[in-house]
């Protein structure tokens, strides 16, 4: 049956939207403002022969346009989000209310530290809690996010190699099993990337590492790897891959950009770890959905604690001091300064209010409830779906196309097929070792009526390509404001600017 046509180009309550130069009123304004003085011309050659091209719109007319275009967005406060942490989860409101707070909302980096003790001490609070939660000797604050918190606890490890005399450790060991952002962060501080394959199982391979180890000897300069791994599953042999690169000289980076699916349950520090950035934003709400903001502590070793870049936040007497040069006091031996100011405040003032409001039991649960939800999805789902790897996995399951074989019907088609079920797609096509992948990462606040939604939209659309109705699948989404488009295409040839229709620009010409 096909979809009935409305003159409008309305559906119900889904209104068609044009882009807001389309809907140009020349004179129209939503403001009042004073006639603009004559001035002379101070630009020389530089002046202005068009209109500058903003629309004419009223108040009412802006108003809807953009509350519209709001009801396409699909959010976390109407629906469930299967792409998890890493992009959307639900932030508690109650973070908000704090990072909104005067003293917080409107303070400055420039003004004297006397006045931003409250501040200093937020940020000191923030750190004792990331040390406590991990077990680790230090933590630098200002990193800006994930990749930038990698980059600083390699740049940690770079420091520790020169001031040891082992400058000539360039090869940094990365597991197909980790995040892509490891082998592009070690290229990025100028070291050689070695590979290393997953074993069946999903996880590193700890015989070909410890060959891997043995074949560069001492040039090898740290194992990154990613836990739990982005296959969703806990590398069980962590303390056992630790002791084979301290054996070697090296140092042990851990990726803790999946610290949310263990935070409470076990210390860092317990696995021999000597690195890891934690991504604030995604374990400690603020999740950054739309490209910020983010921020990537990263806590360091005993060993490593020395090389911390400034600035550093000092507890001194009754109050706050900041460290802003290294090479001296406690930042003697610092790396340096990576960023300006002192780190992702706003992001800090919801990542405490996030831990003191859960205290530790709270966290634990936390962390326990994505485990729960993320195996009863691969539970329910592997009635129709493949899963990658045996279970259990942790706070992401991962299931690949194998369920997709001879039905014509592509992952890419489900995901398609999911919006006009009402939900956004999961990860596809992540991780890259998986082959058609389709990750879920439910997270910890979704309920089991919610999950149930979802499984019931995944079941039956897995029984429908089993059926043979490959056509709907290619031919979704139908409900959808858009239909499919050409998505190479649109990453190759970009239109990033709306340009007039010729009679437009003729009647602009002739203004």
């Amino acid at each position: 049956m096909t979809r009935p046509t409305t003159a409008s180009g309305h559906k119900g309550l889904q209104f068609e939207q044009n882009l807001i130069f389309e809907q140009n009123t020349p004179g129209a304004t939503a403001v009042d403002l004073p006639p603009v003085p004559v001035a002379k011309q101070r630009l020389g050659e530089v002046k202005r022969h068009t209109p500058v091209g903003l629309p004419g719109m009223s108040e009412p007319e802006v108003v809807r346009h953009y509350t519209r275009l709001s009801q396409k967005n699909y959010s976390i406060d109407s629906g469930f989000y299967p792409l998890g942490s890493c992009t959307m989860k639900h932030n508690p409101r109650l973070n908000e209310k704090m990072a909104r707070l005067p003293g917080f909302a409107e303070i400055h980096p420039f003004q004297p530290v006397s006045t931003a003790q409250g501040a200093m001490e937020l940020i000191d609070t923030c750190a004792h809690w990331l040390l406590e939660l991990t077990g680790m000797s230090a933590v630098a604050m200002s990193p800006a996010a994930g990749a930038h918190g990698e980059f600083c606890g390699l740049m940690c490890i770079h420091a520790a190699h020169d001031a040891n005399g082992q400058a000539q450790r360039k090869v940094i060991i990365v597991p197909e099993s980790a995040h892509g952002t490891n082998p592009a962060t070690a290229a990025l501080c100028g070291y050689t990337v070695e590979s290393i394959p997953a074993n069946a199982d999903g996880r590193v391979d700890i015989a070909v590492l410890r060959a891997k180890l043995a074949e560069h000897g001492d040039t090898v300069a740290a194992v990154m790897i990613t836990n739990p791994n982005t296959c969703g599953l806990f590398e069980r042999e962590c303390i056992e891959i630790a002791d084979a690169v301290h054996a070697a000289g090296a140092f042990f980076y851990m990726d803790g950009a999946n610290f949310n699916a263990i935070v409470g349950r076990l210390r860092i520090a317990d696995l021999g770890v000597d690195a890891m950035h934690i991504n604030l934003h995604k374990t400690f709400s603020t999740p950054h959905g739309g490209g910020g903001p983010g921020a990537g502590p990263t806590v360091l070793s005993a060993k490593l604690a020395p090389f911390a870049p400034v600035p550093m936040v000092v507890k001194s007497g009754e109050g706050y001091t900041v460290e802003e040069h290294a090479g001296f006091g406690v930042a003697k031996q610092a790396l340096g300064r990576m960023k300006g100011y002192h780190g992702q405040f706003g992001v800090f003032v919801r990542a405490l209010s996030y831990m003191m409001s859960m205290g530790a039991d709270g966290l634990k649960q936390a962390s326990g409830d994505a485990v729960l939800n993320a195996n009863y999805l691969m539970a329910r789902l592997s009635a129709e779906l493949t899963p990658a790897f045996a279970g259990p996995c942790m706070h992401e399951c991962v299931f690949d196309d194998r369920f997709l074989k001879g039905t014509g019907v592509t992952t890419l088609d489900i995901a398609k097929a999911l919006i006009d079920e009402g939900f956004h797609p999961p990860t596809i096509y992540f991780p890259l070792v998986v082959h058609g992948a389709l990750l879920i990462e439910p997270t910890e606040t979704e309920s089991k009526q919610a999950l149930d939604q979802f499984v019931t939209s995944m079941l039956s659309l897995a029984r429908k390509a089993k059926e043979g109705r490959a056509a709907e699948f290619q031919a979704a989404p139908q409900l959808s404001p858009r239909r499919r488009l050409d998505e190479t295409k649109a990453a190759r040839r970009p239109i990033l600017r709306w340009t007039p229709p010729a009679s437009d620009k003729a009647q602009q010409a002739a203004e």
